[in-house]
């Protein structure tokens, strides 16, 4: 890297006066913008994202869309253990709780900042955030497991629907981004999933996500 120093030599030996102090302290100036890192500007923009807290949670909220085979998210987020193109799943919106913002126009308690993919017929499940995502699977139903224990117990909603309501447990198989250290971590679910009269499920789930593993 040049140096302002060598600026101010190499104007001496053409015979001109040494760049003053404040051009030095201009071209410094400028200089080091060049060097900012790409995370760096995004913050100033409003739109870097910091590593949430351990544990954070976050609400599901809305009705599930399916995602058409070949129609899911750009680059599967990155995931390499779940394959979100291959139709088998469905979205519905991630709101934030405790321990995590949105970046930019997210920030906000009552605006969605991010997409959970889940597979209604299988046992894996994907949540798109901001600077990252998670792939996880839900555990199995241990025996003697009481009702609503990694499984549903239904309440009719008196019109015609369900409620499903019970606990999950899952294990986070792969974390990318700021995520990263909540790889072979844990995540509680406390669900009350709708099963509307016209066959829609409307979501309504908390997630306890932590790094570390359930007993």
């Amino acid at each position: 890297m040049v140096t302002n120093q060598a600026l101010a030599n190499q104007s001496k030996s053409n015979g001109e006066e040494p760049i003053s102090m404040q051009r030095r302290i201009l071209m410094g100036g400028a200089l080091a913008a060049l060097l900012v890192s790409p995370r760096s500007i995004m913050a100033d923009d409003g739109e870097d994202t910091e590593a949430p807290n351990d544990p954070f949670i976050v609400l599901l909220s809305g009705i599930y869309q399916p995602v058409a085979m070949g129609q899911g998210p750009e680059s599967n987020l990155g995931l390499t253990k779940v394959n979100l193109n291959d139709g088998t799943y469905s979205t519905t919106q991630i709101y934030p709780v405790f321990g995590i913002d949105g970046t930019g126009k997210h920030k906000h308690k009552k605006k969605a900042i991010g997409t959970f993919y889940v597979q209604f017929n299988g046992n894996l499940c994907a949540y798109d955030l901001p600077g990252g995502a998670f792939a996880m699977s839900f555990n199995s139903v241990p025996e003697g497991a009481p009702p609503g224990f990694n499984g549903f117990v239904p309440f009719p909603d008196g019109h015609n629907g369900v409620f499903l309501e019970g606990t999950f447990e899952l294990m986070i198989i792969e974390a990318i981004g700021v995520y990263g250290a909540f790889q072979g971590g844990h995540n509680h679910m406390v669900d009350k999933l709708h099963q509307l009269a016209n066959g829609q499920f409307n979501e309504f789930c908390f997630c306890n996500i932590s790094t570390y593993q359930f007993p």
